[in-house]
């Protein structure tokens, strides 16, 4: 069968595709990228799960690496505010409001308040209030802070400070940061839209937290029964039972506050009630470990899942058939797994593993299928390309030539370049010659080829550079020596690698059908596509590719 009669399609593309209908059937739709994830996420699983792993560890690390913090919190149910001097009930109580709410919050945030707290508690030399330790971050960032500030100078000259402003200084300072921290760890707020006030405070200390709490409540009651007893006193001495009721309500809440409990005796002037005591926590509240080490596994996974898609992008390697099919619209004929490349690789067919001789021979089935309509007439010649050296086309091409002369055919074979002696001590030929000699001499050199486990083998270039740099392996003559060839039988090309010759274009121009050997985990979607682009372009006939070093 000749090629003349082709369609305008064909002749341009050179390509022949299998259901071309389809090829692009499933290639749409988010079940494609949803396929494309599992995929990747499988094919990286060993990846996400060290991710996944070294993130909880880092985060167990850190949470085991943070201070333990304790918190404790007691609480109060604002009343209907009562008048201090009895008679006045009827015109002196107040109802309840979000006004009064809100302004009892920031009566207990205030800092006259918080301060009678931290002083009756004695707090100033509390060691986890005082100053911290510089950190690490600090201490990096200290020469910056010094370059910052280091330009700026007073506008007149000061007086150099004593010893006993410096200590009077130092003091101030450390109290100062003692009550900042203080103040910062204590929290007072609505428990929703109810009038319920909730105090709360935290600390290293298990013990603290409950003293803290209890502490500022007794303050809170302590500061408005004295305001009611002031309110009695200014009445006159008439009233001198209430305002020993009061004094003593005062100095309940004095003495609790001291000592960081709860009123020992019931304080009905206090306009709120305590309906919750602060108690010595059980476990610290945070860090929570659970929580930071779940969160670490999903950082590490998202960590991973990054390093996947990134590479993904950028490192478009070709890991299976389907994916190589999928990413060029050429049909995928094989997937050969990993038998090496080279003299020691070429043993007899049946000497090699299961799976390596069921993948060679559905390779020969595939192209059988594929040039069915030139079987019948005449023998064929199948040319093998890949991108780089080294992609194990040299085995392939004599493994399915070893396949080819088991089944009672004639096979030549002109591989990429000479191999040395077989370790089986095989006589080599006196003088080889090859294809590229042939080409030069004009026909006139007798192709010497050499028998090697029944098969014809000639290397394509020769040991001459000269002979070479000057064959054209395009030309007539190198047709009519591959016809010759075909008359015998079936002849396979162990072509050049595409990145070191053009030679390979040339004679993939002679075959009847070229195969693309693509390396699992090597070659890239970009080298197959731009190989098959070059093959187009040089008018090779193109019938599918072939994954080799697959995990079978």
């Amino acid at each position: 069968m000749m090629f003349s009669n082709l369609r305008p399609l064909e002749r341009s593309s050179r390509l022949w595709r299998f259901d071309d209908g389809n090829a692009d059937a499933g290639s749409d739709g988010p079940l494609a990228l949803v396929r494309t994830m599992c995929l990747l996420a499988l094919r990286h699983k060993t990846l996400l799960i060290a991710c996944t792993a070294l993130g909880l560890v880092a985060a167990g690390l850190y949470a085991n690496s943070l201070p333990r913090t304790y918190v404790s919190s007691a609480t109060l149910l604002l009343e209907p505010r009562q008048a201090a001097i009895p008679g006045l009930e009827g015109v002196a109580q107040q109802g309840l409001d979000l006004n009064r709410a809100d302004s009892e919050l920031q009566i207990i945030r205030s800092e006259r308040l918080l301060s009678s707290v931290f002083d009756s508690l004695g707090l100033q030399t509390n060691p986890e209030l005082g100053p911290q330790a510089p950190t690490e971050a600090d201490r990096i960032l200290s020469p910056l802070h010094k370059l910052w500030g280091g330009g700026e100078t007073s506008g007149g000259e000061a007086r150099p400070p004593t010893a006993s402003d410096s200590t009077r200084r130092l003091e101030t300072d450390a109290r100062r940061a003692a009550f900042s921290n203080f103040a910062k760890r204590l929290d007072a707020r609505r428990v929703g839209q109810s009038y319920v006030i909730e105090i709360e405070y935290a600390s290293s200390d298990p013990a603290l937290p409950a003293r803290v709490a209890n502490a500022a409540v007794s303050a809170y009651i302590m500061q408005a029964v004295a305001f009611k007893a002031q309110a009695v006193l200014a009445g006159g001495g008439a009233l001198q039972g209430r305002l020993d009721a009061l004094d003593a309500q005062v100095e309940a809440a004095n003495e609790a506050m001291k000592r960081g409990v709860l009123p020992a005796i019931p304080t009905p002037d206090a306009d709120a009630r305590i309906i919750g005591a602060a108690l010595t926590p059980l476990s610290p509240a945070s860090p929570r470990p659970k929580l930071i080490i779940l969160l670490g596994g999903l950082l590490g996974l998202f960590a991973g899942s990054c390093l996947v898609a990134l590479n993904f992008a950028f490192d478009r390697k070709i890991l299976t058939a389907d994916e190589l099919a999928r990413e060029t619209g050429v049909p995928c004929l094989g997937s050969v797994p990993d038998v090496g490349d080279g003299p020691a690789s070429t043993g007899r067919l049946h000497k090699q593993q299961c799976h390596y001789a069921t993948a060679i021979r559905d390779l020969r089935t595939s192209v059988e299928i594929a040039c069915s309509t030139l079987r019948s007439e005449r023998s064929i010649v199948i040319a093998l390309v890949g991108w780089s050296s080294g992609s194990g086309v040299s085995t392939l091409c004599f493994s399915l030539a070893q396949l080819i002369r088991g089944s009672g055919r004639y096979v030549t074979l002109f591989q990429e370049k000479e191999w040395p002696e077989r370790s089986n001590g095989e006589a080599r030929v006196a003088a080889p010659t090859s294809l590229a000699d042939a080409a030069i001499s004009g026909g006139q050199q007798e192709l010497l080829f050499r028998n090697l486990d029944g098969v014809a083998v000639l290397p394509i270039h020769s040991a001459d550079k000269k002979a070479n740099l000057f064959a054209d392996f395009r030309s007539p003559r190198v047709g009519r020596l591959l016809d010759a060839a075909r008359l015998q039988g079936d002849v396979l090309l162990d072509l050049p690698a595409l990145d070191a010759s053009k030679d390979a274009l040339a004679l993939a121009t002679h075959a009847d059908a070229v195969l693309f050997v693509a390396t699992a985990g090597k070659t890239t979607i970009g080298e197959v596509q731009s190989a098959l682009q070059q093959l187009r372009h040089a008018r090779a006939k193109v019938i599918g590719t072939v994954v080799t070093r697959a995990n079978l």
